[in-house]
């Protein structure tokens, strides 16, 4: 009976039909809002839906350099490492498989999409690849640093309470600590953390101004140039899913509370949440911003949100 339910958990909820559904209606959602900023129509909601199976109906070609295996198996790669940490995650007090994982094996798992679009665009073997995945691989070297000082402040704001002042990447214990002394963004010491982590999802998404490696005018679509059919149908997706996980992952970290107990409750409070607090911020972040340029995101990236990060765990350090 046990293995059947993990089982349900990893089809179905938090596992692959959630992340499929819930990535694909805030891409769509997103999409939405960002076009009524700009005073346009924009697409429905449910546009990203119909280009996945639009992209799965068309012929699937291989480069004739490419290396096939590696090609081919980079998005598949990225989907499951996103659809693993969705059931590490959290929804307050709900996580099937929370015991098994912390911080550390989050942020592990968080990076493979982006290795797997760096291998899948190696593997092409096109030039405009290559430039992509210089790209990607500055991004991450962007974005890795506020985001794990923002982890390390959480860590320590939370171990002081719980755990005799030693860190604590335990997500469960992270979820606790917010049930018994309210949400982390209300705390003094978190709020430059919370906004160095709101900044970096932009960038840890792929989305705009932060969407460097893949650059559409600039290097046609870089890494995903030579993509098409299924393979570019589950990139496109893996891109909604991290949207969803990273938004969710957010939430858990600053805005849990004691939560319900009720799977279904907690399940929309999240994504309500998520939309509300999460997307709503960088929908209007998308609007008043020009893409950013290769050297202008590193400078951001190492200068604003590094500083917040740095600010929060320096507060939490003098116990504030």
């Amino acid at each position: 009976m046990e293995l059947l339910k993990r089982i349900l958990y990893i089809l179905f909820y938090p596992g692959l039909l959630y992340c499929f559904v819930g990535g694909l209606v805030l891409a769509g959602i997103d999409r939405k809002l960002l076009a009524r900023m700009q005073k346009r129509v924009g697409p429905p909601i449910w546009q990203p839906f119909y280009d996945f199976f639009k992209l799965l109906g068309k012929e699937t070609i291989v480069p004739r350099n490419a290396a096939k295996r590696a090609f081919l198996a980079a998005p598949v790669i990225g989907l499951i490492s996103l659809i693993t940490v969705s059931l590490f995650i959290p929804v307050f007090k709900f996580s099937p498989f929370s015991t098994y994982a912390d911080l550390i094996v989050v942020i592990y798992l968080l990076t493979i999409p982006a290795v797997a679009l760096i291998v899948g665009g190696s593997a092409s073997g096109s030039p405009y690849a290559g430039v992509g995945i210089s790209r990607e691989m500055v991004a991450i070297i962007s974005y890795e640093l506020p985001m794990v000082i923002s982890l390390l402040a959480i860590a320590k704001k939370v171990g002081l309470e719980l755990n005799n002042g030693i860190m604590t990447f335990s997500l469960s214990q992270i979820v606790e600590y917010q049930a018994q002394n309210g949400p982390l963004f209300t705390k003094l010491s978190m709020i430059p953390a919370f906004i160095a982590m709101l900044l970096v999802i932009p960038c840890k998404v792929g989305s705009l101004p932060f969407d460097i490696a893949e650059a559409e005018i600039e290097i046609c679509e870089g890494p995903l140039v030579e993509y098409s059919g299924a393979p570019l149908a589950i990139f496109k997706l893996n891109h909604a899913i991290k949207m969803l996980v990273m938004t969710s992952l957010f939430v858990t970290l600053f805005l849990s509370g004691s939560g319900t107990g009720i799977l279904a409750v907690d399940a929309i409070l999240q994504f309500i949440l998520s939309i509300v607090v999460v997307f709503f911020s960088i929908t209007i972040l998308k609007a008043i911003t020009a893409r950013l340029r290769v050297e202008q995101t590193l400078r951001f990236y190492w200068t604003y949100p590094t500083a917040l990060a740095l600010l929060s765990l320096i507060l939490v350090y003098f116990g504030l």
